[in-house]
């Protein structure tokens, strides 16, 4: 790993059993087929390196973010924390709220949005119904208009479901795509190859300390974001 790499980690918060992390968009959270160096191995060697550990550092990876999004990535540091925060996942006890900046302007302030999601492994895509088809798995997300740019809009979203790809393929569906996001109906791609999508905020309560967390992460630097 170069040390880029580790410089340009930003830990948000940091126990003995937590490391949170603002992902920067083109970063992948685990390896996959292309090779690169996954974030779970930049954290790892941040944690080798700040701890002087001889050997290999324990990581577990409790949820994943798609390669072009930023935001939060929260990793475990211990197996007790990562068997107790992936309970908590399962049983919808931890609180994620997204940032996007979308074409257009929705014409509802606040909305609650109810598709029923089939993936498509080939594409690597979602589809969005307003009915049950086979294979399908419901999806629901509420979001509320933040502000409105010239020709975009920013919303804050909160998963009620976390299935492949919900809140883009969900926003793409009521006709306001992600800027960037070609796969769902954005018109060009960001310069960066990144999507304005943002996992801003995660709240729970900690899996062994027993304490409410409320950690946010910046979005990236841009004109766009930085308006917000």
């Amino acid at each position: 790993m170069s040390k880029s790499n580790k410089d340009n980690l930003q830990v948000i918060y940091e126990d003995n059993h937590l490391i949170i992390v603002n992902k920067r968009p083109g970063d992948i959270v685990q390896g996959d087929k292309t090779g690169d160096k996954p974030l779970s191995e930049v954290v790892k060697s941040y944690l080798k390196d700040k701890y002087n550990k001889p050997g290999n550092v324990y990581l577990g990876v409790v949820h994943r973010l798609d390669r072009p999004t930023s935001g939060i990535v929260l990793f475990a540091k211990t197996s007790k924390a990562l068997s107790r925060m992936n309970k908590m996942f399962v049983n919808k006890e931890v609180k994620k709220t997204y940032l996007a900046i979308v074409k257009g302007t929705p014409q509802k302030e606040k909305e609650t949005l109810i598709h029923f999601l089939k993936r498509n492994q080939k594409q690597n895509k979602s589809y969005a119904n307003l009915k049950e088809v086979e294979g399908s798995k419901k999806g629901i997300l509420h979001y509320e208009l933040l502000k409105k740019l010239d020709n975009y809009s920013t919303v804050k979203i909160n998963l009620e479901t976390g299935r492949h790809h919900q809140i883009r393929s969900q926003l793409s569906a009521i006709g306001f795509p992600i800027k960037g996001d070609l796969k769902y109906g954005f018109d060009r791609s960001n310069p960066d190859a990144s999507i304005s999508l943002h996992a801003w905020q995660i709240e729970f309560i900690h899996p062994v300390q027993k304490e409410k967390i409320l950690v946010k992460a910046s979005p990236p630097k841009n004109v766009l974001w930085d308006k917000i």
